[in-house]
């Protein structure tokens, strides 16, 4: 007979089946960790981070010497697909030229002053007779056309340039070509060059023009000399005033700015004299600056007065007051900013 104390001592037993007792997952008696080998007390655990030892005051980290390591230096070195090839100043004319064609400026400028050549140059021839020619070549009529037409070129001589600063298209060009010395001169090339073809080309249909029109017993026959200043010497002429135009739009960036000056040469020396001969001791500097005059230049030039000059000192002058306003433009363009 059990006791209630003895029978709260005793563990329940499971009611055991027909098969017997349940067959359970072995149970493993719990072992000892295995104790890891002592360690010396200045070396840490593998599991454990190195304590941190600031560096001493004064201490460089040695920087590795050779060369750096090329985890593909068996591939060789890399190969662009796209061509590369130096830049140099055919690129940049073909660029100018692009951009010169491509405006309207240039062909609203060069056909008003083609028209004017053209157009005033026939007219004059038309309206004249056999007579007016003894003593006259029959080149003259190109000289009224051209007197209005030499303004249009200095229009596009400034355009040419200072349209790129009014735009901010003067930065892209200069980010493309970072050699500023080479843009400008495409750009006096590309302009130097298509204004001197088509003036010289319409110079030569109205002198051509008008010697057909005007010939027989009563007409002196033009010279090589006269036909040449008539064409040629008149046509750079009208294109160095252009290029004066260009040096002067990069010296002074804004568009009207720079056509107001350079009317002011051309317009100044013509208008002036008139005024300084009025007194005896600036009488000499009035001559001078008429004979330097845009105006007298091209009479010159067309032998309008057999008392003139050939034309080809003020041609001179004028290649010099060019070349010099260049050189300034130069200088300044490597200078100053964008």
């Amino acid at each position: 007979m059990t006791t209630p104390y003895q029978h709260q001592s005793q563990a329940p037993v499971p009611p055991q089946g027909p098969q017997g007792p349940p067959q359970g997952p072995p149970q493993t008696t719990p072992q000892a960790a295995p104790q890891m080998p002592p360690q010396a007390p200045h070396q840490a655990a593998p599991h454990q981070a190195a304590p941190h030892h600031p560096a001493p005051q004064g201490y460089q980290q040695p920087v590795p010497s050779g060369p750096p390591s090329q985890p593909y230096a068996g591939m060789g070195p890399y190969t662009s697909p796209i061509p590369v090839r130096r830049t140099h100043l055919g690129n940049a004319l073909a660029s100018e030229w692009t951009k010169i064609k491509s405006v309207r400026s240039t062909i609203w400028t060069l056909g008003i002053m083609a028209a004017l050549v053209l157009g005033i140059g026939l007219l004059v021839s038309a309206t004249t007779n056999d007579a007016d020619y003894r003593t006259l070549p029959t080149t003259l009529p190109g000289f009224f056309g051209t007197l209005l037409g030499q303004l249009c070129i200095v229009t596009l001589g400034v355009l040419v340039i200072t349209s790129e600063y009014g735009t901010g298209m003067i930065r892209t060009t200069l980010t493309a070509s970072p050699q500023r010395s080479r843009v400008l001169t495409a750009k006096a090339l590309v302009f130097f060059a298509l204004s001197f073809t088509t003036t010289t080309v319409s110079l030569a249909l109205v002198a051509y023009a008008s010697m057909g029109m005007h010939s027989g017993p009563e007409v002196t026959e033009p010279t090589s000399d006269q036909i040449l200043g008539a064409t040629v010497g008149a046509g750079l002429y009208v294109s160095l005033l252009g290029l004066l135009s260009l040096a002067v739009g990069a010296i002074l960036r804004h568009s009207a700015g720079a056509i107001t000056t350079m009317l002011g040469v051309v317009l100044l020396p013509a208008i002036l004299p008139a005024f300084l001969m009025m007194s005896d001791s600036l009488r000499d500097l009035g001559r001078k600056m008429l004979e330097y005059s845009s105006p007298q230049s091209l009479a010159s030039l067309f032998r309008i007065d057999e008392g003139l000059n050939s034309g080809w000192p003020q041609l001179s002058a004028l290649a010099v007051v060019t070349a010099a306003a260049m050189i300034a433009a130069y200088a300044l363009l490597e200078k100053r900013d964008v």
